[in-house]
């Protein structure tokens, strides 16, 4: 009986990572190459009008008006923030911006997701219309002169209703939320209620969990759009001092720093001499402090939400 020699093929190389190793092709050299420069191109450019806001918020702001300015202040100076700073009003506006902030964001999504669980729901009959309801509202709207005279009728100008009662539902982060939920197996869900559990639990113990990718995107939207709203204020609550926002404040400023120029006949007038000292700040250095000043908290949250930014956007869009 004769035997046979098979002949294995030699087995691929791999890295130290226990992954073999992929040939440094042409097709792959140039796809990376033009890949890792569109990319810093993106980035520079996305980058770049942070860093010239920053330069010339740190500028002193007669030089400013020059222009020219880089990522670099040609003529350092803190003048602009201490004119943003001495506010008197600015520390109890940023109390009220951040409570605003917060209260808007829970309750947004404590409701928003209730309803959108219901509505992800296939046993719900009236899904559907319900949905093509809320999805108009997207497309039409009344108006800013009936939302105003609808809060004036519910009673709650220069309260601190005007700012999270309006917001309760977003049709937006709505449909967000229900595809997110519609994307999670019906054995889940299944299985809770073999366990007893009710819908309220089912929604609060089960689903509520395994949504918070697409829940913390859904809330850093809201957070973003509560924390840089100012019309809100002025057009509710511009009667009350105690209910001043941080971003209403900052707009008072630029207006008023920017009328002063305007009214202005010469380049050493033609600054918003607001503050002491002899330095005078300009509404474009004013401007990019303030821009500075309102976006500082925003930019400190989202590394902590960065993580779950992009998995709860991109697995919420697979299921419709």
């Amino acid at each position: 009986m004769s035997s046979t020699t098979v002949v294995k093929p030699p087995a691929r190389r791999a890295s130290r990572s226990g992954s073999p190793r992929r040939a440094w092709t042409t097709e792959r050299i140039i796809f990376t190459t033009l890949n890792t420069t569109f990319l810093v191109l993106l980035a520079t450019l996305m980058i770049y009008p942070l860093l010239n806001t920053l330069a010339i918020s740190l500028n002193d702001g007669m030089d400013a008006v020059r222009g020219g300015i880089g990522i670099w202040p040609r003529v350092f100076s803190l003048k602009n923030y201490e004119v943003v700073l001495n506010m008197d009003s600015i520390y109890q506006a940023f109390v009220m911006s951040v409570l605003k902030t917060v209260v808007v964001v829970a309750t947004n999504l404590l409701f928003t997701s209730m309803l959108a669980y219901a509505l992800s729901r296939k046993e719900f009959i009236f899904r559907r219309p319900i949905t093509l309801i809320f999805v108009l509202t997207l497309y039409f709207d009344a108006g800013l002169i009936p939302n105003y005279l609808l809060i004036k009728d519910l009673g709650m100008l220069n309260s601190f209703q005007a700012y999270w009662v309006p917001t309760i539902i977003s049709a937006f982060n709505l449909i967000i939320l229900r595809t997110y939920m519609k994307s999670i197996p019906d054995e889940i869900t299944e299985s809770a209620r073999i366990d007893g559990a009710g819908e309220f639990r089912t929604w609060w113990q089960i689903i509520m969990p395994l949504c918070k990718p697409v829940l913390a995107v859904v809330g850093l939207f809201v957070a973003v759009g509560s924390w840089n709203a100012w019309l809100d204020t002025l057009l509710y609550n511009s009667g009350d001092p105690a209910l001043t926002t941080l971003q209403y404040e900052l707009q008072k400023l630029l207006a008023s720093s920017m009328n002063a120029g305007a009214n202005s006949a010469n380049t050493a007038a033609n600054a918003a001499s607001v503050g002491s000292g002899g330095q005078l700040t300009t509404p474009i250095a004013l401007r990019s402090a303030i821009t500075m000043v309102a976006a500082v908290p925003i930019l400190l949250v989202y590394p902590f939400l960065q993580k779950h930014f992009v998995s709860g956007l991109m697995i919420g869009s697979v299921k419709g």
